[in-house]
């Protein structure tokens, strides 16, 4: 367990931890929360809660994930951590070259190129099905119920959405785009906080999938639709992929930090990034948090992670790069050894990006944890949605390259490297806190600040959330959240950081933790920078 002041006010919140002993669901939005701790009452349990919240989640955030997104998955249960990866690969008929042809040097954000297949719906159906105690039907009710009769809409998701249509109304010109409008627009717009947004196609979509335990989406009418759509845009995604799209359960990978075991899940997901700079940064002692070589070391760290991601890190079947010689103490060593502390370096390729995701956490009474992220990447994903179905079909696919020396470039059947990241921590082969932070590239960043938080300077959960972040954005350019001290900033300029002060914290990602208490009860934080909740039993 964490060694924590639970009364230490060192950073400015409203929020408190809160506690519970039979159930817990912490989220970024109040109703999916309120979902999960339904299912538990009904007699599921952590896993039921997971499933219960992320359909919500589909519904009332749809500005960060959807029901044509991803997930991945980090289940703590009888003792052991199991990974899902339900991410998708690209379409059969995926052609790089058509792309190189055209000109395009990278895949567009918007559009169909960067469609792969979704993996939301089979995610939550393996859960069910393999540690679940409900019946899927009976997990998606609240977010059927959602759709249908409606709900208000929360305040930081209506300021992605406003940002999202603003970004959409270059494509309103185009057919394939109007139903994105007709499904997410409210009277032609984004709507209010507390607006009542109906979701009439998702409910229908979303009680297809539940009463068929996901198949209607992948072999039945809406993978029929979803077809010819895309054949009638000339998209690549087909029945026929998805059909044959399976979600792979994996073995997390994990270091050991400080006596804490670190687990994620492994590539075709960015997870590896915190796992190799937390390997980095446990070489140095790291003083208290406010500390100018603190931040210096962590910025390095991340950057030389990322350096090795962004060469190494794609589908499994295409890395040429071992994942045990990464997270290796020789090959950190190595790395360590490349960090000046007295001036900033540019030790790799590639640019991060803001992506759009929802993370959760859940816990109850027997011992089950789950950490689990879903997204469409890049808020309402790739702006098209399936005509009469709720299904916004993401863009994961633009994180695949065009470069044909890339172990990411784009090929059929292939999965991109990746960004959602559940993470987990245990030690002594006991769970401790199912964790994580999302925001596409400041994921891992996020990890590595929340696990140097709670490890190396002992802040509690909701103190380890709140307090003020750094991100690396390309080159030297960090950006430094408002609130962090100003001595912070001049030092690391000094060390020839590129440091802008960020205002909107929307880029800085949004976080929960459950942490277990050594009476068996146990604590959760939430997010300030989100319309984070806790519901607790």
């Amino acid at each position: 367990m964490f060694s924590f002041d639970a009364h230490a006010q060192r950073y400015p919140s409203q929020r408190s931890l809160v506690y519970g002993r039979k159930g817990m669901v912490a989220t970024t939005q109040p109703l999916a929360a309120q979902a999960g701790i339904e299912a538990l009452r009904a007699g599921g349990n952590a896993i039921d809660a997971a499933i219960a919240t992320a359909a919500c989640l589909a519904v009332v955030e749809p500005t960060g994930c959807g029901i044509g997104g991803d997930a991945f998955a980090l289940v703590w249960t009888d003792g052991k951590l199991h990974g899902l990866n339900s991410s998708g690969q690209a379409p059969h008929a995926a052609d790089p070259d058509a792309l190189r042809a055209k000109g395009l040097s990278k895949l567009p954000v918007r559009g169909w190129e960067g469609v792969t297949i979704p993996g939301i719906p089979a995610a939550w159906n393996a859960l069910a099905k393999r540690f679940g105690r409900l019946p899927l039907a009976q997990s998606m009710r609240y977010a059927i119920e959602y759709a249908s009769e409606g709900f208000p809409v929360s305040p930081t998701i209506v300021r992605v959405w406003e940002k999202e249509f603003a970004l959409l109304k270059e494509y309103a010109h185009r057919s394939d785009f109007e139903p994105i409008f007709q499904t997410f627009g409210h009277e032609g717009n984004a709507p209010k906080a507390g607006d009542i947004c109906r979701l009439p196609d998702h409910a229908r979509t979303l009680e297809a999938i539940a009463q068929t335990d996901a198949r209607a989406f992948y072999q039945g009418e809406l993978a029929e639709r979803i077809d010819a759509f895309s054949k009638q845009y000339g998209g690549w995604l087909r029945a026929t992929d998805l059909e044959h799209y399976e979600p792979q359960w994996v073995e997390p990978i994990g270091i050991n930090y400080r006596g804490y075991d670190i687990w994620e899940i492994p590539p075709n997901g960015q997870g590896i990034v915190a796992l190799m700079a937390l390997n980095i940064l446990k070489g140095f002692e790291l003083s208290h948090k406010e500390n100018i070589d603190n931040y210096h070391l962590q910025i390095e760290a991340i950057k030389l992670a990322f350096a090795d991601a962004f060469a190494c890190v794609s589908d499994p079947r295409h890395m040429s790069c071992s994942v045990p010689d990464m997270l290796s103490d020789a090959y950190a060593d190595e790395r360590r050894r490349m960090i000046d502390m007295r001036r900033a370096h540019l030790p790799y390729p590639g640019k991060p990006q803001d992506g759009g995701t929802v993370y959760l956490a859940t816990a109850d009474g027997e011992g089950n944890r789950v950490s689990f992220t879903q997204s469409n990447f890049r808020g309402f994903g790739s702006g098209l949605v399936v005509p009469g179905t709720g299904i916004a079909l993401h863009n994961r696919g633009c994180c695949f390259s065009l470069d044909k020396t890339s172990p990411n470039c784009l090929e059929p059947d292939k999965k991109p490297y990746h960004t959602i990241i559940p993470g987990f921590i245990t030690k002594g082969g006991h769970a401790v806190a199912p964790f994580g932070v999302m925001g596409a590239y400041m994921q891992p960043q996020g990890h590595v600040q929340v696990v140097t938080g709670l490890v190396d300077f002992g802040l509690n959960p909701q103190e380890a959330l709140d307090a003020p972040r750094w991100q690396w954005m390309e080159g030297n350019t960090v950006h430094l959240e408002h609130g962090l001290e100003s001595f912070i900033a001049r030092g690391l300029a000094v060390r020839g950081h590129d440091i802008h002060i960020a205002h909107d914290s929307l880029s800085f990602g949004r976080g929960q933790i459950i942490a277990n208490l050594e009476n068996g009860a146990f604590c959760g934080a939430t997010e300030m920078r989100a319309d984070g909740h806790i519901a607790v039993w």
